[in-house]
């Protein structure tokens, strides 16, 4: 996506909080490029193993096989959960109603029965 593009429209909001939108997508542009260096970074160490000049040229002509298009996939899977980790832990926490009031009154509940 052109970066000095001016989109038309109002773009979808998710969040209540003012800014939480654009924070997200402002991560998630950074996820990508991130997700995107690190698969240039692995294509400059295969072709270093393989005995390549690492040139503009043999990085760009460099056609991965399905073993690595599959750890890549692996590799970006795992860096995703990491990344929202925290948020799956919330959803979590919310399906099964586990909040810090619930567990202080759990803890309180079980202190007087002793």
């Amino acid at each position: 996506m052109n970066p000095n593009k001016i989109v038309k429209g109002k773009r979808p909001e998710f969040y209540e909080t003012p800014g939480i939108d654009l924070l997200m997508h402002m991560v998630m542009t950074l996820a990508q490029e991130h997700c995107a260096m690190r698969d240039r970074l692995d294509t400059i160490e295969r072709l270093g193993n393989e005995g390549q000049p690492v040139t503009s040229s043999n990085i760009e002509a460099y056609l991965p096989d399905q073993t690595t298009l599959e750890d890549r996939e692996k590799r970006r899977q795992k860096f995703l959960e990491n990344l929202f980790s925290v948020l799956t832990q919330n959803a979590a926490q919310l399906s099964t109603n586990d909040t810090k009031e619930r567990f202080d009154a759990l803890i309180d509940e079980l202190a007087t029965e002793s």
